[in-house]
């Protein structure tokens, strides 16, 4: 997950400064907080962006298990990541994911 945000934070470094990114093992059974954005495959969260208050800033968390199960190997899970991440901060920032990232989705990272 770092690479990912390291690569979109080169273009994004002062939009992000209040967003906060979290890995945990799998999604809580039961969400307690308002869901400002999930990432989702066949109803199972593959990540959320949970929206700032309480003092704490706005946070992305990925689930390490969901997206590990549905990866056919470690590149599909590095661009999965990408992706998810590109999703998550371009909901964040109120833009599209191919402004976030004009690789978004094409499977390649590299600049």
């Amino acid at each position: 997950m770092l690479d990912a945000v390291e690569h979109v934070e080169m273009r994004w470094r002062n939009e992000m400064r209040t967003l906060d990114f979290a890995v945990e093992e799998v999604p809580p059974l039961d969400v307690q907080w308002p869901v400002e954005d999930e990432i989702q495959s066949a109803g199972v969260p593959l990540a959320r962006l949970l929206p700032a208050g309480g003092g704490e800033p706005a946070r992305v968390v990925l689930y390490r298990r969901p997206l590990e199960l549905r990866a056919l190997d470690r590149e599909d899970l590095e661009d999965m990541i990408h992706d998810i991440v590109v999703e998550e901060v371009a909901h964040f920032l109120g833009l599209d994911p191919e402004t976030v990232d004009p690789g978004y989705g094409d499977g390649d990272t590299d600049d």
